[in-house]
């Protein structure tokens, strides 16, 4: 880490107005670098929010401009609310008039009802929701003949939101996009949904930047007003902006070149929503002569914190390079613990936080980063079991989500066909042609006659009161209940439970749906079905639901805070676990799989905002197994592991905490060649000497212990595998190894591909 002597010195900062005071260096000097275009390349924890609004508040006091003459645009109400207030606290009634300050989509808005006549609309427009976007959008593929259940509105709503986030309108639309849909009927598609809109006088959320774009392009006079009215242009996150809002900035700035962007390119992490990284890393070639400035200096955490979040983005090629660094002394070092599975680690989690607060501090200084919604469930129900008061940040809570909330309805009616409120619940979810006013005309017979709703669906279907349509799905859903209840009694209820959902249409109507968010529930849903093995019956697995559900309720605002890494951008607390960090979840399988190697560098700026959240703890962890469907799959520990430096890692127990069965303890330390993890080894380990193991997965049955870790293997003679030799895995099926390193093998899967496995867990085919 560079001695903070090296940086610009704070030792010369000239005397100023008082808002200069206490500003370092570096961020001095993004304050006062006024004319031209200027780059902040503000690291995680050095104070960007005081720059950027120091920034606007030194335009205004040195009479640079007025304050309706500055355009300061954020990606969220809060950050234009807080800045607003700091500039208020530092100048007074002088920032007033302060009216282009806002959002993106809200100054956007502001102009576009200036000149929305230019665009086909008046100016009394309205600003449709998702929910009415849909419904628009679904009278569309009704009257062009398209079957929404196959092409949902919900991913057309999607694909048309990707869309104007590149800025394309229909006539720009490449021809390859509107294949995606329809059998090549997007583009088409997207005309007349635009053609609609003006209609109706409307336009979605993506409209307001697209219709600006099309105005600033098609009227020069237009843009030439907004150059003179913009003096100075702010941008703040600008790591996060899209292509539209990137070529509405360009627009703006081109004039008089007084543009200032704020963000980091180690926190761009939201590829998934149309954030491109591309947008910062050319920055100094859309404006040439760019001031850029790197603010290193963090008021947030340790040193070896620091060190390990810069070591481990390092890797990524995609970014301009800085180095945080701190006066703070180094604090404790990263902890990285290797445990047997996930109710291990949740327990070792669970162990730690109890211990903290013993130690005199809070639960509310805790959080849980995890990449995936499904592995808060572990965490959630081991709380639940000890009382350790929790929230979830940024979604609802495991067994509150949508879709765990709709299987458990299906399971509580092959349970109890008595249960109403499971019955109205499911009975057209999926979507079977049960309607609304159906499910009422059941809800009524069957208070009237003292008796359930299924039990009056049992008597309405052998009348004429309803339509033939609903009867017909209503018969239906009421035999696929009683085939079900049939299997109940002879199957296993973790496997009903996953026969309903996939029978009931459920599970495709997820992979039918292309929405963001249809991947993670479907992930969620895989997960229910795993806990459910832990328990006996059904009727054990329902009562623990339940008893969950009702103790859930009792957390207070001193709570641990359980979150995904992208919902704890800008959060920060002083003890942060980092679970999961194993090959396929973090990183993300399916975003590499979908984006290559701007995928994988994006899930490395993703445990770079996950290590950069710590203030003074950072503890990371993973599994050397995991259960699935009641089978073990053996896991890799992520590459991010390896990645942190090994002079700010400390991977030796303190806790004697044993992990996951008899004899299995947690892996130590780094070994020689910077290598670590349980089920995993690296050429640094020496001086092995073997002991019995039992516990583990079938097969395993010694394991090896070097430098203070342990590493899985198998019976003796059963690896010494060769190249070309026929294997199975339980997880990825029949393959051919191709490369043999250690104890891991490289395996050219039949189906699944190439992977990397341990040796342990496969077998000679």
């Amino acid at each position: 880490m560079p001695e903070p002597a090296a940086r610009i010195s704070d030792l010369a900062r000239p005397a100023g107005p008082d808002y200069l005071a206490g500003l370092n260096a570096e961020q001095r000097a993004a304050v006062e670098a006024i004319d031209g275009p200027v780059l902040v390349l503000a690291g995680a924890g050095t104070g960007k929010t005081r720059v950027l609004t120091t920034r606007l508040a030194h335009i205004l006091a040195t009479g640079r401009a007025r304050p309706w003459e500055l355009l300061a645009v954020t990606f969220t109400n809060k950050a234009a609310r807080e800045m607003r207030e700091r500039i208020t606290a530092i100048l007074g009634p002088a920032a007033e008039g302060l009216r282009w300050l806002g959002t993106f989509h809200s100054v956007a808005a502001q102009i576009l009802r200036r000149h929305a006549e230019l665009v086909g609309l008046k100016s009394s427009f309205t600003i449709i929701d998702v929910d009415d976007q849909e419904r628009l959008i679904k009278q569309l593929l009704e009257a062009e003949n398209i079957d929404s259940k196959r092409w949902t509105p919900r991913h057309f709503a999607n694909l048309v939101d990707h869309w104007k986030n590149r800025g394309w309108t229909p006539a720009k639309l490449p021809a390859a996009e509107g294949a995606h849909f329809a059998g090549n009927r997007g583009q088409a598609l997207y005309a007349l949904y635009q053609e609609r809109l003006k209609v109706l006088n409307a336009c979605d959320f993506g409209d307001l930047l697209l219709h600006n774009l099309s105005i600033f392009t098609g009227h020069p006079d237009v843009l030439a007003d907004y150059h003179d009215r913009f003096r100075y242009v702010l941008v703040d996150e600008y790591q996060d902006s899209n292509v539209a809002q990137y070529l509405w900035l360009r627009l703006l700035a081109q004039a008089r070149r007084n543009i200032c962007c704020v963000g980091d390119d180690d926190q761009s992490i939201y590829g998934w929503r149309g954030a491109e990284v591309d947008n910062i890393l050319r920055f100094e070639r859309d404006f040439p002569g760019a001031s850029v400035i790197r603010l290193e200096r963090n008021y947030r955490s340790t040193g070896h914190i620091l060190a390990a979040a810069s070591g481990l983005i390092a890797a990524n090629k995609g970014r301009l390079g800085k180095t945080l660094w701190t006066e703070a002394d180094g604090g404790r070092k990263v902890q990285v613990r290797g445990v047997w599975d996930g109710e291990a680690e949740s327990r070792l989690i669970a162990d730690e936080l109890e211990r903290w607060v013993k130690g005199g501090r809070r639960w509310r200084e805790g959080a849980i980063l995890v990449r995936a919604s499904f592995q808060m469930r572990a965490f959630e129900e081991r709380f639940v079991m000890l009382r350790i008061p929790y929230q979830v940040i940024g979604g609802p809570r495991f067994f509150e989500r949508a879709e765990i909330r709709d299987a458990h309805a299906y399971l509580r009616l092959v349970q109890s066909e008595d249960d109403d409120l499971a019955f109205e619940r499911v009975v057209n979810v999926p979507k079977r042609g049960v309607g609304e006013a159906t499910v009422q005309k059941l809800l009524a017979v069957g208070r009237s006659g003292g008796i359930s709703a299924a039990a009056a669906a049992r008597q309405i279907v052998l009348t004429d009161e309803l339509t033939p349509r609903s009867r017909t799905a209503l018969a239906n859903f009421l035999r696929d209940l009683d085939r079900w209840r049939a299997l109940a009694g002879t199957m296993a209820h973790p496997r009903l439970a996953e026969t309903i959902l996939e029978e009931s249409g459920y599970t495709d109507a997820l992979r039918l749906d292309k929405g963001p968010t249809s991947q993670t529930r479907l992930e969620n849903l895989k997960e229910l079905i795993q806990s459910m093995a832990a328990f006996e019956t059904l009727e054990a697995y329902l009562e623990h639901v339940s008893l969950v559900m009702d103790l859930d309720r009792e957390s207070g605002e001193d709570s641990v805070r359980i979150m995904t890494l992208h919902s704890a951008k800008g959060l920060e607390f002083p003890l942060v676990f980092l679970p999961g960090w194993e090959e396929g979840v973090f990183p993300s399988q399916r975003s590499m799989d979908a984006k290559g190697e701007k995928g994988l560098e994006e899930e490395r700026r993703l445990a770079y905002v996950g290590l950069t959240r710590a203030r003074e703890e950072a503890r990371v962890s993973f599994v050397a197994n995991r259960q699935v469907y009641g089978r073990w799959t053996s896991q890799l520990p992520s590459r991010f592991v390896d990645e942190l430096p090994a002079d700010n890692v400390e991977a030796a127990s303190e806790t004697g905490y044993y992990g996951g069965g008899p004899g299995m303890r947690e892996a130590s330390r780094w070994d020689e060649g910077g290598a670590f993890g349980a089920g995993y080894a690296s050429p640094g380990w020496k001086r092995a000497h073997e002991r019995n193991y039992r516990g583990g997965p079938a097969g395993v049955t010694q394991v090896i212990e070097g430098e203070g870790r342990l590493v899985a293997v198998s019976e003796p003679g059963a690896g010494a595998y060769r190249a070309g030799d026929r294997v199975f895995h339980v997880k990825f099926g029949y393959g051919l190894v191709r490369q043999i390193e250690g104890n891991k093998l490289t395996v050219a899967f039949d189906k699944a591909g190439e992977k990397k496995v341990i040796d342990s867990f496969v077998e000679r085919a």
